[in-house]
């Protein structure tokens, strides 16, 4: 039997407040939450799998995590998630006990498949700290999960981004243990994509042999400062999620991300009229 094309939406860096607060005094996270929900739920083509890469909540409280699941009842996909360095693990454990972690306790690292493609989530989340890490055990997980196939393709989805963006201020605070990770996922040639947020923009590089994204946010976007001209802003840019297609194929298939932007726009409309010429 043929296998099918894979569809993971990836969404990232919610950042939802408790009801009535907003982001910075300015941005309503938990609007543009909803806007992003409504646009994941009317896709032609329904995704097999919500990825949610981090930074759900913003301060962390329990009352930001409830807030969330609030909103995710909304949400008519399935979805998992790895926190971010906005979330608390403890929190998040106690708000969604259903998921399935790959420790007990500790970092919330998760392992998926859906069809013939394999998922990794990894906490890179550092408690009490802005910027990432992979801890010991992760990196021992993620070793032995990706050698426990060599047929299956995969994708590894984590919160920070293990290379530089190029703004400064986001790239002191990125994956500061990312030579490890590369060498691991260098040893895996069935890893297809690794996949963080972290940034709220769209990125796209290279990295242990293949191709690495950030996904862009629903709400608001770091400012793209790549001359370090201005202090920390953030600016508010069209809203956007990422679709990663699998197309199964020779040896582990590819995957084609495309940038979905959030919001109603006008179309579609055909090229062609009914005498099939070009309009």
């Amino acid at each position: 039997m043929t296998q099918k094309p894979v569809l993971i939406a990836q969404i990232s860096d919610l950042h939802i407040k408790s009801p009535g607060d907003l982001a910075y005094g300015r941005v309503d996270t938990a609007k543009a939450f909803e806007q992003c929900i409504v646009a994941l739920n009317a896709l032609d083509q329904k995704p097999d799998l919500v990825v949610i890469s981090g930074d759900l909540v913003d301060t962390p409280t329990v009352s930001e995590y409830d807030h969330l699941k609030r909103l995710l009842a909304l949400l008519k996909l399935p979805f998992v998630g790895i926190p971010g360095n906005h979330d608390s693990r403890e929190m998040m454990r106690a708000a969604f006990p259903e998921q399935t972690y790959a420790f007990p306790s500790g970092a919330l690292n998760q392992f998926a498949q859906v069809d013939g493609l394999d998922l990794v989530l990894l906490d890179s989340s550092v408690p009490g700290k802005p910027h990432g890490e992979l801890e010991a055990s992760t990196l021992q997980w993620l070793a032995e999960t990706l050698a426990s196939s060599r047929e299956r393709p995969a994708l590894v989805f984590l919160h920070h981004p293990p290379f530089m963006a190029g703004i400064w201020h986001m790239d002191r605070q990125n994956l500061l243990n990312a030579s490890e990770l590369e060498a691991i996922v260098q040893q895996h040639s069935r890893v297809q994509l690794v996949a963080a947020g972290h940034v709220h923009r769209t990125a796209f590089t290279m990295f242990g042999g293949t191709v690495a994204t950030i996904c862009p946010a629903p709400n608001h976007a770091v400012d793209l400062d790549l001359g370090e001209l201005r202090e920390p802003s953030f600016k508010i840019e069209p809203p956007a999620f990422h679709l990663h297609t699998w197309f199964p194929g020779d040896a582990f298939g590819h995957v084609v991300t495309h940038t979905v932007p959030i919001g109603a726009f006008d179309g579609p409309h055909p090229f062609f009229g009914p005498d099939g010429k070009l309009l």
